[in-house]
Order: C-alpha cells, then structure tokens, then sequence
C-alpha cells in the first residue's frame, strides 16, 4: 500500500509541472523595476497583470480549440543595459519562455534586442522608439512609433504651433533614446527652416542635475522654442532651472514625458505645454475608454502611455501566438510567431492600428498632448504617416 502511495505522490510531483507547462504560455517581461525609471517598470507589470488576470478568468487563450493559462514572469532591468542583457538571457535560456515584452527604454531596449535575436526569440518592446532596436533584427518588434517619425512630427509641430524659426535643443548625449530623438529633431527642423535653424544644441551626460551652463546658452540663443527628449524624472528640474534663469517660451517634449509622475514632479511649471505620445487618456472612447476605466479601477489612477502599449505589446503578441499555433517545441514556436508577427495587418490596438510591412517596426499614428491647466494630458492632435 506504501509502495502505491508513494509511486502516486512521485507521479504528482513529477508529472504536474509537465501537465501544466503544456497548457500554459510563458511570456517574461524586462522591465525596470527599480533603477532611474521605476515608474515605467510599475506601470507596465499593472498593465500586464491586469490583462492576465482578464483572460485567464476567462478560461485562458484559445488556440486551435484548446485552451491556454497566461504565466508571465517578471526580471527587474535595474534601467541597466547590463543588467537587460542578463534578464533576457535568462527569461530566454532558462525560464524558456515563448516571447519577451520589454525593454521599455531604449538604452536597454537595443542590446537587449541584439541577445533576443541571437537566441531567436521574439520580443516586442512597448516604448523604445530607437531604430536600433529593431534594425536588422527579424525577432524583434515595437509597439510604438520611431523616432524618425517622432522627430519630425515634433519639428513640424513646433513651426506650425509656435511659428518657431529657431530652435534649442537640451539632452542627455549617454543614452540612446535621447540623443538619438534629438539628432531627429534637428535635422527635421532645419529641413524645414534651413541650415543653422537650431541654434542651440546643447548636452549633458546621465545622473546631471545642473543645467545652468547649458541653459544660460540656450536663453541667449534667440531660440523661439526648446525642445527637451528627456524622461519624466529629469524634465522637472530642467523646467524649473530653464524658468530661473530666464525662459519664458516654449517647451516641447517627447513621448518619455507622458510615463511616470511627471506632473506631481513638476506642477505648475510644466502646465501648458507640449508633447508628443502615443495616446491621449483625456476623451479617450471605445476600447481605449474601457481599458483606462479597468485600470483607474485596479490601480485609482490614470495609466500613462507606458501601460497602454504594454496592453497593446502584450495583445500584439497573443495574436502572433494565436496565428502561429503552440506545437510544444518553444524553438520551432518561437519562430513561428516571429513569421506570424510579421504578417500582422491593421491590428486593432488602443493606442492605434499597427501594420508591419516591413520588418518589426509599425506604421501608426503619434499623438501630440497638451497639459492643461488641470495637470491633465489632454488630446490636441492626430498626426499620421
């Protein structure tokens, strides 16, 4: 009798975890969750955690007629580019999960990208809108748009709104996203107002917090607008610093300014003006509406930018998941739903419809938000390639 309870108690312990694997879908997440950026890491695990808890109360993801339990797993980035290489590698070789959400920035997002394609594994970074992410890389994916769009639809905006004929521009020249976001920004506002248009193009490296020196440049440019591609924990303390010292025109940012608590940061000071985003959470209806709803519900506040395309880097990837079908072998599936990912046509997500004509990056539309008097990011335009 011993001997017959014990082989039944072995063949639980070791046959259980087989059983379940074979009807779940193993999706990791590199995300900062503590770092420079901790916000941006919370906000896309409650995104995250919020839709799995939606599907598999509602009996898991259908594919092929049977279903599968979400199981998400969590590796803090630290907001380290070292520290995202060690997380995809091991979420990748280890957990052997069948898709990665994350980095989110792209100072992480790029050679996390590299180790993700080498172990061909796909992966769809919500956030970075670097084009190196996804250059030359057929795993890799983006939720967003680039920063050559980006750039541009910031340039033009600034000379249509403000009428700007001369431009400053402030960034962080260590990290990817800025620097590279800045270098778009000026080449698309000189293309528009000529060689030399940008008067001012200022830098500082990671952790700086006197800008003194480059703002002081900055005011006595001439500059008829500043243009600041930074986060939402840095932008404050240049606001404030740019105001001390003199500016009193205007400000635009970038799509790194609508994550995090910028405005409990900032206050009064970043009122009115500009950015550019992926979506605006103010007026938003249908699909949009009801996700903010669900998550204002969970969480009692409003998600930012980062927890939207999370939503929609998640759902991006079921449906890849979905077209490509679940075999067992996690090589043979992951390159399926690389080949699936690829094929994605008109997907209906909350920040926008995405296509993927060519390669992992999406043709969608930016969004430019206006903080209004109310600290809120409010809707002020469409912009579409």
């Amino acid at each position: 009798m011993k001997k017959i309870v014990l082989a039944a108690l072995c063949f639980l312990f070791f046959a259980a975890p087989a059983a379940f694997g074979a009807d779940t879908l193993k999706i990791g997440f590199n995300i900062p969750l503590t770092g420079d950026i901790p916000d941006v890491g919370e906000s896309s695990k409650n995104a995250a955690e919020l839709l799995k808890k939606q599907i598999n109360a509602a009996g898991g993801v259908e594919i092929g007629g049977k279903k599968y339990t979400l199981d998400f797993i969590y590796e803090d980035n630290e907001s380290k580019a070292e520290s995202a290489l060690s997380a995809a590698r091991k979420l990748i070789t280890q957990d052997k999960i069948l898709g990665m959400i994350g980095p989110m920035s792209s100072k992480q997002a790029v050679p996390a990208g590299e180790t993700s394609n080498e172990l061909k594994t796909p992966m769809i970074a919500p956030w970075s809108t670097n084009p190196n992410t996804t250059k030359n890389r057929p795993y890799v994916f983006r939720a967003c748009f680039l920063d050559t769009f980006q750039g541009p639809v910031a340039a033009m905006f600034a000379k249509q709104e403000f009428n700007a004929k001369k431009a400053a521009v402030l960034y962080d020249i260590a990290s990817d996203y800025p620097k590279g976001l800045a270098e778009d920004f000026k080449t698309a506002f000189e293309k528009i107002n000529g060689q030399g248009s940008v008067v001012a193009f200022e830098t500082f490296t990671t952790k700086d917090v006197d800008f003194s020196a480059q703002l002081t440049n900055i005011v006595k440019s001439g500059a008829d607008v500043l243009f600041v591609p930074q986060y939402y924990n840095e932008v404050p303390l240049i606001v404030k610093q740019a105001k001390s010292l003199g500016w009193n025109k205007p400000i635009l940012g970038s799509d790194s300014w609508g994550s995090g608590d910028l405005m409990g940061l900032c206050g009064d000071d970043c009122k009115g003006f500009y950015f550019v985003t992926h979506y605006a959470a103010a007026g938003a209806k249908g699909a949009t509406k009801d996700f903010i709803d669900k998550y204002q519900a969970a969480y009692n506040k409003t998600p930012d930018d980062v927890a939207a395309l999370t939503w929609d880097a998640i759902n991006l990837m079921l449906t890849g998941i979905k077209n490509a079908g679940v075999t067992g072998d996690v090589a043979k599936d992951r390159e399926a739903v690389k080949d699936a990912l690829q094929k994605v046509k008109d997907f209906d997500g909350i920040t926008g419809k995405m296509s993927f004509p060519s390669g992992g990056d999406p043709v969608k539309c930016a969004v430019v938000v206006k903080i209004d008097e109310q600290g809120k990011f409010s809707f002020y335009k469409s912009v579409c390639p």
